[in-house]
């Protein structure tokens, strides 16, 4: 799905847009009720345990907010702590129910989605829809701990340590929830459910967004920060790109390509997890040579590629960069030390 433009407007502006009026009147009280099913969901479940940590990395609103490489960055400090840890999501994108280890040389996208692939190049890997499930076979093929991509709204197994992973730059919206605006819980009672809030950034954006402020004000809870950063140097000279994305935010990558030194020749923005069917592979290639330029796209698209098409772009790889390690190595050991 890709985000109306209505869910970006500052929270609490009024809009003159007649479109903009009525769809926020006809979806609001769809919203009201995702809000109602939701807590009354988290309400009278209750959690199944296992017997290691379970550390979820999770977010407020719909995509976009870099979640992926927050979990892949606590996976590698985690091993760096000498365990083994195990990733568990759902699979989004994918058609595989699990739970499942993700063999990452053989799978693909279809099966597991895109974000698994990602996770499994990294570390073991499982994709269940059924978490309690998902999380009983990491345990018993040797996790020590287990990091979860998402499923911060979802109540079924308990977790020892949570993470929200908030964009600094556009905060929660309209303040509103889906379907009227982007957040899958009410912002206030998510973040006193979580234990830390990770501030996610660009380099050289905005530090916060407003909005933002009063919440975590409120909400008193460690604010750590954090940047998405290019795995690799600038380039040392332009090069042009016709660039592509299927991501939450693909202006965050549009932003990150220019400041590696492209110069964008054109753009596709898709929605996020598309799958790239023939018909798109023919237009971008066909973009490509009308300009004279390279495919640029990110590392969570090309797993979505055929492996030939994927010899055909460039990929800029990013990760999370903290700016307060040793505050996430403090929270980390405090969660493993109470097992």
């Amino acid at each position: 799905m890709r985000a109306p433009s209505f869910w970006h407007l500052p929270e609490g502006q009024e809009t003159k847009c007649p479109y903009t009026k009525t769809m926020l009147a006809v979806l609001k009280p769809a919203a009201f009720v995702n809000d109602h099913i939701g807590r009354w969901r988290r309400a009278r479940t209750h959690p199944a345990r296992v017997n290691c940590p379970v550390i979820c990395v999770g977010n407020l609103t719909a995509g976009g907010t870099g979640k992926t490489p927050v979990a892949i960055a606590l996976g590698l400090k985690l091993q760096a702590m000498g365990k083994t840890p195990f990733f568990l999501l759902r699979g989004y994108g994918g058609a595989e129910a699990g739970p499942l280890r993700v063999d990452a040389g053989r799978c693909k996208a279809a099966q597991v989605g895109d974000e698994a692939l990602l996770l499994a190049a990294r570390a073991p890997t499982i994709v269940s829809r059924d978490r309690p499930k998902g999380a009983a076979l990491a345990c018993a093929q040797g996790a020590e701990v287990i990091v979860m991509d998402d499923g911060f709204q979802n109540p079924s197994l308990h977790k020892d340590l949570s993470f929200v992973v908030v964009d600094a730059e556009v905060g929660f919206g309209n303040g509103l929830l889906i379907p009227a605006g982007p957040l899958r819980e009410r912002a206030g009672p998510g973040l006193a459910r979580a234990d830390a809030v990770i501030l996610m950034a660009l380099p050289g954006t905005a530090p916060i967004a407003p909005q933002l402020t009063p919440y975590l004000d409120h909400s008193k809870k460690p604010v750590l920060r954090a940047r998405l950063a290019p795995d690799a140097p600038p380039l040392e000279t332009k090069r042009r790109a016709v660039v592509f994305a299927g991501i939450g935010r693909p202006a965050k990558f549009l932003a990150t390509v220019e400041a590696q030194g492209y110069e964008i020749a054109d753009a596709l923005a898709y929605a996020d997890h598309h799958a790239y069917t023939d018909k798109d592979w023919r237009e971008l290639t066909g973009m490509a040579e009308k300009n004279d330029a390279t495919l640029l796209t990110t590392e969570k698209d090309a797993v979505r590629l055929t492996p030939e098409q994927r010899k055909q772009v460039e990929v800029i790889a990013v990760h999370a960069a903290f700016d307060s390690g040793d505050k996430i190595d403090a929270l980390l050991e405090k969660a493993l030390n109470q097992f």
